[in-house]
C-alpha cells in the first residue's frame, strides 16, 4: 500500500478505527488489497502529489519536509513509501531513509528511483514494519493511516520504532462532502496525544503546490514527539518548532 490516497479519494473507504465509518461493505475498491496498489504502481506517479514530476509540486513538499524532519541527517522510516518520492525528498536532503511498502512492483520503482542513495526498501506492511530491532529518528507517514484496520495499534507500533525524543510525521486529511472518508486531525490527535510529549498540527488546505491544484477539503500534517527529554532528534535542537510564517 502507498503513502498516498488514491486520486478520486472520494470513492474509497476509511478503514481505520479512528472513524466510525469502519467496517462497513459500501466500498467499490479494496484500499487494503495489495492486488489493487500492485496494479496501481504503473500509474501511480502520474498523480501531481505522487510522482512530484512538476518542480513547483517537488518544491513545495522538499520544503515542507525540511521542517518536518530533524534538521541534521537522521534515520528516516518511510512506511507505505510507495514509488519512493518522498523518500527521495528525504535522501536529497541528507537523511537514511527505510522505506516500507505492500507492494514489490511499488517497492522496485522506489529502488530505481532512489538507485545510488543511502536507502532501503522492503515489501512489508505499513502496520508491522520488518524492520527487526532498528529504531528510527522520524517515522514519516503519508496517507496510510485512513486505510489501515486499527490505526490505534499502528500508532503504538510506529511510537515504539522511534528512538527517544523521535518523532512521527503524519500526513492524513478527510475527503468528500455527503459521506466524507478519512482521519480528521481532531481524531487523529486524540489517538497521539497518549503517545507524544507535544504535538503540532499544520493545515496543508492553503497550499495548492502541494497537490498541484486547489482542494478545500481536509488535509493537514499532525507531528508528534515521544518522550526523550531535551535532546530531541538528533540535529533536531529542542524539540518540534514553531508552524511555518
Amino acid at each position: 500500500m502507498s503513502t498516498d490516497a488514491p486520486a478520486d479519494p472520494s470513492r474509497r473507504p476509511f478503514a481505520g478505527s479512528a472513524n466510525p465509518r469502519a467496517g462497513r461493505e459500501e466500498s467499490p475498491l479494496p484500499t487494503a488489497d495489495a492486488a489493487y496498489w500492485e496494479a496501481a504502481a504503473a500509474s501511480f506517479d502520474d498523480e501531481p502529489d505522487h510522482g512530484l514530476r512538476d518542480p513547483a509540486v517537488r518544491a513545495a513538499w522538499a520544503a515542507r519536509l525540511r521542517g518536518w524532519l530533524p534538521s541534521g541527517p537522521a534515520a528516516v522510516l518511510d512506511l507505505g513509501c510507495g514509488t519512493g518520492s518522498l523518500a527521495l525528498l528525504a535522501a536529497e536532503q541528507g537523511h537514511r531513509v527505510t522505506g516500507i511498502d505492500r507492494s514489490p512492483r511499488m517497492i522496485a520503482r522506489a529502488r530505481a528511483k532512489l538507485a545510488g542513495r543511502e536507502a532501503a526498501f522492503l515489501v512489508g506492511e505499513a502496520a508491522e514494519p520488518p524492520v527487526g530491532e532498528r529504531r528510527f529518528d522520524a517515522v514519516l507517514v503519508r496517507h496510510v493511516l485512513w486505510a489501515l484496520p486499527d490505526a490505534r495499534a499502528a500508532l503504538r507500533r510506529w511510537a515504539g520504532l522511534l528512538v527517544p525524543g523521535g518523532r512521527l510525521v503524519l500526513v492524513e486529511g478527510r475527503w468528500g462532502e455527503a459521506e466524507p472518508i478519512g482521519v480528521s486531525a481532531a481524531e487523529l490527535t486524540a489517538l497521539v496525544k497518549p503517545l507524544a510529549v507535544r504535538t503540532r498540527m499544520e493545515s496543508l488546505v492553503d497550499d495548492p503546490a502541494l497537490w498541484g491544484k486547489e482542494v478545500t477539503d481536509e488535509r493537514y500534517v499532525l507531528l508528534a514527539e515521544v518522550p526523550g527529554g531535551e535532546a530531541v532528534v538528533a540535529g533536531a535542537g529542542a524539540g518540534l518548532a514553531p508552524p511555518r510564517g
